[in-house]
């Protein structure tokens, strides 16, 4: 049905392939579990089921779900503006935390009346009416769960992903409470409150695991980490740049991504030749990874053998310090008495020791190598993986 409806909807010419998609399958959820909120009403309403009642709320409040999926691929797609010069693409991960939320209601209020029930058991209905709807339902939200992940996984949706979780959570806690009717139509013994649970608890665990996927990147999340090595292989293949650092990767929402990074050149190199070389990386950055990219230039000596050595030299010293740490913006400035090895050390977060003892051991490693040699150092953290 997706597909179909894809075919009809999305053109050749559609400018925003990602809400058209987003909006098409939170209507269609919206349709369905508003279909299977009427079937189980009125199954429960003749059988007298509670069970299956309550079941059939939970279902509106899915359409409720998909409703707010709806709203947040419709703010997520709204052009840039003054106050959002960035766009508004954060609503979709927006909408995506508040369905997770929805989700772990809904396993805190499951956990709830199961513990009820296994203090009180009620009678199960085992008729042939709610065998049929819960199967029903079952092949619903599988199907539900199969076009939501798929296309969440197509267009990069945090939001359509947790609505697949909740698709899934609610396949498994029906197809729980049928084998609990099942097992009580058929051996007359009640476990009606043990699975659900069971169930509340794999809800919960869905839940929280959706929102910690839509709020991460609310919270500044690092970037993936095969998209940082695209990003260092198209700027590292112009022979120009000799190193990159201080990359930071600015996460406006799905396909609103900004970068910011600092890219080492020659320092005897013409300056427009090295501007339009920059240039040129900026405008392949956005052709083909889909992001704007700010790039500073720094200057550093390529043909100098002295700064050259004292490079590697301390850059070998902080690696036994830490394999993980790095240098960049090598300087050497000589004085009348003492010469200053100026540069910056990229530290990991998980680097335990104090700056004044980093900085200690690079200065005696540099005394080691002259006296006169004096370090000048400013702590990094990397922004990256």
């Amino acid at each position: 049905m997706v597909t179909l409806l894809a075919k009809i909807f999305i053109k050749e010419d559609t400018k925003d392939v990602r809400k058209v998609y987003g909006s098409m399958c939170s209507i269609l959820g919206i349709i369905l579990n508003i279909i299977l909120f009427a079937g189980k009403y009125m199954a429960g309403f003749v059988s007298g089921s509670i069970a299956i009642m309550a079941d059939a709320f939970n279902n509106l409040s899915d359409a409720g779900s998909s409703f707010i999926t709806l709203v947040g691929f419709r703010f997520a797609g709204k052009k840039p503006d003054t106050e959002h010069p960035f766009g508004h693409g954060r609503f979709e991960y927006i909408s995506g935390f508040i369905v997770s939320v929805i989700i772990i209601v809904m396993g805190l209020e499951l956990g709830r009346s199961s513990i009820m029930k296994i203090v009180k058991p009620e009678p199960v209905d085992t008729s042939i009416a709610a065998i049929v709807v819960l199967l029903f339902s079952i092949a619903v939200k599988i199907y539900m769960f199969a076009y939501n992940r798929g296309i969440g996984k197509k267009i990069d949706s945090a939001a359509m992903k947790a609505t697949a979780v909740d698709s899934f959570s609610d396949s498994v806690a029906t197809t729980v409470v049928l084998i609990s009717v099942l097992l009580t139509k058929f051996t007359g013994i009640n476990l009606d409150g043990v699975c659900g649970v069971a169930v509340a608890c794999f809800i919960l665990y869905a839940g929280y695991d959706a929102a910690k996927d839509t709020i991460s990147p609310l919270l500044g999340q690092a970037p993936d980490e095969s998209f940082v090595k695209e990003i260092e292989q198209i700027v590292r293949a112009h022979k120009l740049v000799t190193g990159i650092h201080d990359l930071v990767v600015h996460d406006y929402g799905p396909g609103r991504v900004m970068i910011s990074l600092h890219a080492e050149v020659p320092g005897n190199v013409d300056i427009f030749v090295l501007h339009e070389e920059i240039d040129t990386i900026e405008r392949e950055l956005r052709s083909r990874l889909g992001c704007e990219a700010v790039i500073h230039m720094d200057p550093v000596e390529t043909d100098n053998g002295q700064v050259l050595h004292l490079k590697a030299c301390m850059q070998e010293q902080v690696f036994n310090i830490n394999p993980e740490m790095t240098i960049h913006d090598f300087r050497v400035v000589k004085g009348n008495e003492r010469t200053n090895l100026i540069f910056d050390v990229v530290v990991p977060y998980d680097y335990k020791g104090s700056k004044e003892e980093l900085v200690g051991r690079l200065q005696e490693a540099a005394t080691r190598l002259e006296e006169k040699y004096h370090v000048i150092v400013d702590i990094d953290r990397a922004y990256v993986r």
